[in-house]
């Protein structure tokens, strides 16, 4: 009976997400070595293989968190104890990196303990989606009541998106909100509700700006991060200074043409892109493959997000259907940014590609969504295939039509 039963749970797996997962995954390391393997010669004087490694390493940890989230059900993650740890463990390493972070490119948003770094705001990122999908989960038919229990998750997101944006890190804090803003209206919150609450916070924030601005401002209109916006408005103007990067990225785009210069050819990451292999690794994709590369990956990521509303719409489960939602708009709004920076059709903000850029706690966190985007379509598809069937045969028997 058991072995019947795992042979049902495995024909239930949605193989099509995992194979785009998988093939967008390796293509990524690939990538990460043909664009790093001369920036770490000659910036980091490391051997040219040594971001390679470190990302082949991060992606089988990647790798196991993926199957590990794929076999446990998903609604284990419903239970009390785990929205309690993730609802107070959150905003408590968000506080503790502000303090004992290490700072680089002037936000102090890692923890580095030795060669190891990790960033709690992609932690705090997949811990809010899974706080939000159960909250509104267990209190699915008291949404349309006025009631403050319901307004509570949409302060603690503000409280979030706020300490987030504080390291600085305002590209991470915008994903987070736009991930909390979809799951909450999609959870049936009514939508004057929310918007009365967000007017109501940016009055107050308008009110007390006398307080905050003098402090918040320093870092908010710092010169660098103006320098930055002027330079996404005429990166040319500024082609030597904070332009320079955005004017590169162009240069790699219009180099590549429809089939690229080749996997490897490039020369933009010959110190043309200092951060070629992370924020920068689509400008080397359209360089060396081309309009081709790029339409491969962005098709597939394009597939991931499609598949996981899909997944959310045929979810029966509240819960699984808010977490799907949440695991889909955090893939494709993270996509928007970093490509949008790398085009110049918004300011960079040193987003990550999903499964693509170099980066440890990014990609593992990435990974184990995704495997729980698995586990949420396995549940979906087997209750449609088999709990129906399981039921008509026996109400069946119960009426004597079969024997």
């Amino acid at each position: 009976m058991e072995r019947q039963l795992w042979k049902k749970v495995l024909k239930c797996y949605d193989y099509p997400l995992i194979a785009a997962v998988i093939m967008l995954s390796l293509f990524g390391l690939i990538m990460v070595y043909s664009s790093s393997m001369v920036t770490a010669v000659i910036r980091f004087e490391v051997p040219s293989d040594y971001f390679y490694e470190r990302q082949k390493l991060w992606l089988i940890a990647g790798f196991i968190a993926f199957a590990i989230m794929m076999a446990i059900p998903y609604k284990v993650w419903r239970a009390e104890r785990w929205v309690k740890l993730v609802f107070f463990a959150s905003p408590l390493m968000l506080i503790a990196v502000a303090f004992l972070g290490h700072t680089a490119n002037n936000a102090t948003s890692w923890f580095r303990v030795g060669a190891l770094s990790m960033q709690p705001a992609e932690l705090a990122k997949l811990g809010l989606i899974l706080y939000l999908a159960a909250a509104f989960a267990n209190k699915r038919k008291r949404l349309a009541e006025p009631a403050k229990s319901n307004l509570f998750p949409i302060y603690y997101t503000l409280f979030i998106c706020f300490l987030i944006a504080v390291q600085p890190d305002f590209g991470t804090a915008a994903i987070v909100f736009v991930i909390a803003m979809c799951i909450i209206v999609s959870s049936g919150l009514r939508l004057v509700l929310l918007l009365k609450q967000l007017l109501f916070f940016t009055l107050i924030g308008t009110v007390l700006s006398p307080f905050w601005l003098p402090v918040a401002g320093k870092k908010i209109f710092s010169p660098e991060r103006m320098s930055r916006l002027y330079s996404f408005l005429d990166p040319f103007q500024y082609a030597n200074g904070d332009g320079y990067q955005l004017v590169n990225s162009y240069l790699a785009i219009g180099l590549g043409g429809l089939k690229g210069v080749g996997l490897g050819k490039g020369i933009q990451k010959y110190g043309y892109l200092p951060e070629s292999h992370t924020d920068f690794i689509m400008a080397v994709i359209a360089e060396e493959l081309g309009l081709f590369g790029v339409a491969f990956t962005l098709g597939l990521l394009a597939f991931i997000v499609l598949r996981g509303l899909w997944i959310a719409r045929r979810s029966h489960d509240a819960f699984g259907s808010l977490l799907a939602i949440g695991i889909s708009v955090m893939i494709g709004f993270q996509t928007f940014i970093n490509v949008g920076g790398v085009v110049g059709l918004i300011p960079i903000t040193g987003v990550p590609l999903p499964l693509v850029s170099y980066g440890g706690t990014s990609l593992v966190l990435t990974m184990a969504s995704l495997g729980l985007l698995v586990n949420i379509s396995m549940f979906a598809k087997y209750e449609q295939r088999y709990k129906k069937a399981e039921k008509t045969m026996v109400s069946k028997q119960k009426r004597g039509l079969t024997f």
